[in-house]
Order: C-alpha cells, then structure tokens, then sequence
C-alpha cells in the first residue's frame, strides 16, 4: 500500500493484464478482487455480501478461460518486474496442505496428511526483500495432486515418475531468472542431490536447510559425513535470535554459535531423483545453541549455500537469510487463518482453482499491512499519503483525540491493532498480521457503513 491509488485500485494493479478471453471478464476480476480485499474473512457469502458480487464470481469462474494460472499470471508478471528494483530479493519456497475433504463433489483431489484427508499440497515461491523482510508478491504457485503410488513402483519407476513430489522444489524455481540477486531460501524438503544441483547452475544463489547427513569428501579426499565433519568445526562467533512461542512454550532469547567449512557433497548410491555423478561444492553453515535452558529443545540447523562464507559476518548473512523464512509461514497462516481458503463451497475443481489464486493474491494484503507499520518513517510519515481521507476520518471517529489530518502512519496502525483487539501496552510487545487484519476487516465495515449513510448530492 504505496498510496491511495493502491489502496483504490488493488485489483487493477495486480489483475489489470488478465488475459481471460475477454475484456469484460477482466473487469469483473479487478472489481471481484476490490471486493474481495475489503472483506476478506469468513465464508464467500460473508466475502461477496451483495449478491449481485456472488453471483458475478461463481460465473466467471464458470468459464473455461479462467484457470489458476490464468488468475495468477498477472501477479506474477507484477512480482517479477518488481524484483528489478531490489538489490537483493528473497524468494521462500514451501509448500502447505489444503484440505477439502468435506468436498465429495471434488473427485480429481490428491491424499494429504496421513492418507486419510483429501486435497492440495499448495506449493508456494514468496519473493520479499532481504533487508527488511517486506512482501513483494508470488513468483509461482502449484497446486500439485498427490498420486497414489502403484504398488511394487520400482526406484527407476519412482525417479521418473511425473508426479513426484520431489519434483515440486525444481519446478518451483523454473519460471525464475538467472539472477544472481535472488537468493532462493528453502526448508529441509528441497534437500534433495536433484536441487541443489538444479540451484548451482541456475545463476541464482541459495540457503537450503540440511535434512540428511550426506557423505562428502575432505580437502584430502577422505570420505565423511557432513553433520559429523561440521560439528567438528569451531564457533566462529555467537549471535543471539528471539524463539517464537510454540506448543504452549513461551517465546524466548537464544544465544547461538556459529561456524562454516567449504564442503563437496557425494552423489546418493541410489538416486532419488535426475541428476549426476559428480560431487557438488558448496558452503555449509551449522548454528547451535551450546547451552539450552531447562526443558527447552536444544536448537540446531546445518544450511546449504553456494553463498562464499569466508568470516563470522558472512555466515551471519546466511543464518538472517534462513531466520526470513518464517514470512511464507504467515503466509500460509493469512490464507487459512485470515481467508478461510478451506472453507471455500466449489462443487468443481475447475471453479475452485481459480479462487485459490485470487485469494492467494489477497491474502499476501495481511502481511503487507503489517510492512507498512514497520516501515522506519512511519512515525513521522503522514498517515494520508498511504490511506484515502475516508478510512482517516472513521478511524480518528472511532478513536477520538487528534484529528485525523495529524495522524501519522504509526498513529493510524496503533489505532487499528487497538481496534482489532491490541492492548497497546509496552508490554504487549507489536502487534501481528492477524492482529492489524482484525482492525481492517472491522475498520472495512465501519467505513462502508459511513458510505451507505452519506447524504447523497440532489441535482
């Protein structure tokens, strides 16, 4: 939210050069997008309150034209040419489970979880900046279907198998550049020999957290393995990170060590995947917590890079690198927290994908309200160059004080996580996405409600 055009015109900017066979069906997706913005939360009838908006989505997602990709193609394009103005981007890949097992209409579903349920695995590449972690957009989605494996598969039957889900780390990365300015940020799924060999010759750079010991080679040529050879490794230095709170633990300071050694990681006897023979070289980065408190999980990660870690501050650039990954789980948590994208009612595949991607694109809308508040000027920064006069005037209604021509950006956000529930206490510590998108949802309504009842002009 650059300005207020960008606040009016959120389903032009990113919608406007859809191709859906035609031109009407393109407005409706920018206005449907609009819609869809301003009220984001709850059911599709909650979404869409008018019927008329309802009506109008179910047929256009009725027509052949309008696929997944076809919806998510314009973003995409968007994302991609803003990545030209960064110095160094971000691009967080991960995938997520859909579930729309209560969905028996929906015959073409894959297995997720443990077989039982059935759905998605929603594969997503998040582009946001390296310096401050701010959201640029989606370079890629893939809504892949979980095959069933036929029974006495063969590890040749399963390498070359389409459907792998294996593959979904290489095709998630195709559409990218071969930019040296992207740095590609993956979890333990993408450590696989067939990615990392992909990465090292895509031009761009990358930081994959290591699931498996694999076998390496020494300078000597001595064989060992790669968890055992870095643990043998000195700190380089220490840093400290905030561990969120998680499964009824509270959230905490770690001290972290830090050490790097240059690595050649050996081929898997058995391959998995499509890929060489020949050894691939490397970084590798462990970060360990020496001395844990009581009852606390000792933290440990060993990451990938092909990133030069040379001194203490180049591995530090790495561990910040892997600490952003945390955004494309917010992410994920907006479309399924703040969407409800799982409680959509499609009775059709064909109808369902296509929403997917719209609010997909909305849902990226949650994080960035939060950038905004984060921004370092957004204390002196006026809150009318970001929002339209109407959404100031509610808001300073509702809050009371200073009018709203005085209120700066920071004002306008502690006024709206106060309105979606936020103490503003010292103590309460900054308020979330979720946070932040409970005042806009409600402050959405408030300003509709002042629009229905604005005296209307005679003549």
């Amino acid at each position: 939210m650059s300005s207020t055009a960008t606040l009016e015109s959120f389903g032009q900017s990113h919608f406007g050069t859809a191709e859906l066979g035609d031109a009407r069906r393109t407005r409706r997706l920018i206005a449907l997008a609009d819609e869809l913005r301003r009220h984001p939360g709850g059911s599709l009838p909650d979404k869409l309150p008018r019927p008329q908006n309802l009506k109008a989505l179910y047929r256009l997602f009725d027509r052949a034209e309008v696929t997944h990709e076809a919806v998510l193609a314009p973003h995409r394009a968007r994302t991609l040419s803003l990545l030209a103005e960064q110095e160094t981007v971000l691009i967080l890949h991960d995938s997520t489970e859909l579930d729309y097992s209560k969905r028996k209409s929906l015959k073409g579903l894959g297995q997720i979880g443990k077989g039982w349920n059935r759905g998605y695995i929603c594969h997503n590449s998040l582009a946001i900046s390296a310096d401050a972690g701010a959201v640029i957009g989606l370079t890629s989605q893939i809504l892949h279907t979980r095959v069933k494996p036929p029974k006495n598969e063969t590890k040749t039957q399963l390498r070359n198998r389409k459907s792998r889900i294996s593959r979904l780390w290489v095709r998630g990365v195709a559409q990218l550049p071969g930019d040296a300015r992207l740095v590609d940020v993956c979890d333990r799924g993408a450590d696989t020999f067939e990615f990392l060999e992909h990465e090292l010759h895509s031009g761009r750079r990358f930081v994959v957290r290591s699931a498996y010991s694999r076998r390496l080679l020494l300078e000597d040529d001595q064989a060992s393995f790669l968890h055992l050879h870095l643990r043998s490794q000195f700190a380089w230095g220490r840093r400290e990170i905030t561990v969120p709170a998680k499964n009824g633990l509270p959230s905490r300071t770690a001290k972290l060590c830090l050490s790097a050694a240059a690595v050649r990681l050996v081929p898997p006897k058995a391959k998995k995947g499509e890929h060489g023979n020949q050894p691939l070289s490397m970084w590798a980065v462990r970060v360990w917590e020496p001395a844990p408190p009581s009852g606390a999980k000792t933290l440990e990660w060993f990451l990938l890079t092909n990133e030069p870690v040379g001194s203490f501050a180049d591995a530090q650039r790495v561990v910040q690198w892997y600490e952003r990954r945390w955004v494309i789980e917010e992410f994920h948590k907006g479309l399924k927290t703040g969407c409800n994208i799982e409680d959509l009612q499609f009775t059709a595949e064909e109808r369902l994908q296509p929403a997917i991607a719209l609010l997909s694109v909305v849902a990226l809308t949650l994080l960035q309200l939060r950038d905004a508040s984060r921004q370092p000027d957004a204390e002196r920064r006026p809150a009318r160059e970001l929002f339209s006069q109407t959404y100031l005037d509610v808001l300073a209604g509702w809050r009371g004080g200073r009018p709203a021509a005085e209120m700066s950006v920071s004002a306008f956000f502690l006024a709206l996580a106060r309105l979606g529930g936020h103490q503003n206490r010292r103590h309460d510590g900054r308020p979330g996405w979720l946070t932040l998108w409970r005042g806009w949802t409600k402050l959405q309504l408030m300003v509709d409600g002042a629009r229905a009842f604005r005296p209307k002009k005679c003549g």
